[in-house]
């Protein structure tokens, strides 16, 4: 099987049970589990996504050229990419942030070939700035990465432990999803990732797992193909 594995981070990493920015200890315990994941054996790319100083996009776009208030929140999120890795190296993992925006003093412009190389050194890759184009979201970076990097899984780390018809936080009526495919989801207008990309994972047979953020070990079992977490192929 192949052992790349693409992993999206929500924004609620960050911040866990703190109202500001960062929570150290709470993203020390993640860079654990990651960790642990590499020792497992498995090619660890990562992809983040997480709100920042310039957080309402929606509400900029209101009063703004939308194209340059996607480019400044980008931007933004810069520092909370630093801040994983540093997260990771303080626990002795080896990284790389590469981008596809080019600030050669802070990360390594993204190029598929050097990608793949820092994989097989087994260095854990950060995504940063995803495809640096207005209008396209975080799910964009998430599947053409996988893609490129040929990963038989993408991993969705979240605030809830499993797909649902809705928001479970938000409705009490809301089923859970243990199975499936890609059509269902985009027949039933479930908010899983943004429907275009769903689209694409569809047609290039991508397997997305989503799973709970807080629970421990959780991305590990994951990875390793345990039936406890809602599997979308």
């Amino acid at each position: 099987m192949n052992k790349n594995v693409l992993l999206k981070i929500s924004w609620e990493a960050l911040e866990w049970e703190r109202d500001h920015w960062i929570d150290p200890k709470f993203t020390k315990e993640l860079s654990l589990q990651i960790k642990e994941i590499k020792e497992n054996g498995f090619n660890v790319a990562i992809v983040l996504w997480w709100w920042n100083i310039f957080r309402w996009i929606a509400w900029a776009a209101n009063w703004m050229d939308r194209t340059a208030a996607d480019y400044m929140w980008m931007l933004a999120t810069v520092m909370n990419w630093i801040a994983m890795q540093d997260a990771l190296e303080s626990v002795w993992c080896e990284t790389r942030l590469m981008s596809a925006l080019d600030i050669p003093e802070v990360w390594e412009k993204y190029i598929k070939r050097r990608w793949l190389r820092h994989l097989e050194k087994w260095r854990i890759v950060i995504c940063v700035a995803w495809t640096w184009n207005p209008y396209f979201t975080t799910d964009t970076a998430w599947v053409l990465r996988a893609l490129e990097l040929e990963c038989e899984l993408m991993i969705k780390a979240t605030k809830v432990d499993w797909v649902y018809t809705k928001d479970p936080v938000k409705n009490k009526d809301a089923v859970l999803i243990e199975k499936a495919s890609y059509e269902e989801i985009i027949k039933k207008n479930i908010k899983v990732m943004d429907q275009t990309w769903i689209a694409l994972a569809r047609d290039w047979w991508l397997k997305l797992r989503v799973v709970s953020l807080y629970n421990k070990w959780d991305i590990l079992k994951a990875c390793n193909w345990e039936n406890v977490w809602t599997l979308i192929s």
